[in-house]
């Protein structure tokens, strides 16, 4: 394994960028190839088996590009399919998952929301993450549609705001005052987010942890890319690459590609 290899990402679309942007930030050394499965987004919708079908086609993708280390930058196949994905690969692979932990530890009303698809929310993973945290009460809240209109770049729309506020200000009243964003799409509702619930809620998603989980990965295998050589940014998706490159601001090429 080359050390110059690249860091593979996939998501179920452009919201594993959230992710990657942490990656890049403090990796910045380090080429990268992004894999957006929009056609098939959301996941969080879809059957366990579908999951890990979708999960095990796109690290193929991005091994057959020669990736050393595969980020799931997406919350439901890490919490349906990382654990199929690590016995059948031959490579390291980093998860995310909701940040329950801190926000349950830094809570002081023990009361904190979680917002998240369907399929993390159902998983056994997830599960596992909440009986760890007895004493303190979790909201947990589909985010139905959100995902769609990400994808559809509607974030600003009537029908977004409308969304966020019928699940947020539930938990709210419930007192929380840590909301933990369990999708890797989430990050990019922030503002909106903002707008809704009071300043005093403390919101906390999983990139930065993310990003350095992959870099002690990469030092633990001795596989840190130490070229002086400018590092190059991939993006591929199977969709419309115009709401991607919007998401990356126009700064990196986005590639599209029927897979």
């Amino acid at each position: 394994m080359k050390n110059t290899n690249p860091i593979g990402l996939f998501d179920s679309g452009i919201g594993g960028t959230s992710i990657w942007k942490e990656v890049h930030a403090l990796l910045p050394n380090e080429n990268t190839i992004y894999l957006a499965d929009s056609k098939n987004a959301p996941y969080g919708l879809k059957s366990k088996e579908e999951i890990i079908s979708l999960s095990c086609k796109n690290t193929e993708f991005l091994l057959n590009k020669n990736c050393k280390i595969i980020v799931v930058a997406c919350n439901t196949a890490t919490t349906n399919a990382i654990k199929e994905l690590r016995a059948k690969y031959d490579v390291p692979f980093i998860g995310i998952e909701p940040a329950i932990k801190p926000a349950a530890i830094q809570s002081k009303t023990n009361c904190i929301g979680i917002l998240a698809t369907k399929g993390t929310l159902n998983s056994e993973l997830f599960h596992k993450s909440v009986t760890n945290h007895p004493d303190v009460k979790i909201i947990e809240q589909i985010g139905h549609g959100l995902v769609q209109l990400i994808e559809n770049g509607d974030i600003n729309s009537p029908e977004m705001i409308e969304l966020l506020e019928s699940y947020l200000l539930p938990m709210v009243e419930k007192n929380i005052d840590y909301l933990v964003l369990g999708c890797s799409h989430y990050p990019y509702l922030i503002p909106q987010i903002k707008k809704i619930i009071p300043s005093n809620i403390k919101i906390i998603d999983s990139g930065e942890a993310v990003a350095k989980q992959t870099k002690r990965i990469l030092e633990e295998n001795n596989i840190l890319n130490n070229s002086i050589e400018i590092a190059t940014q991939t993006f591929y998706t199977n969709s419309d690459p115009t709401v991607l490159e919007n998401i990356l601001e126009n700064k990196e090429k986005v590639f599209y590609k029927n897979f």
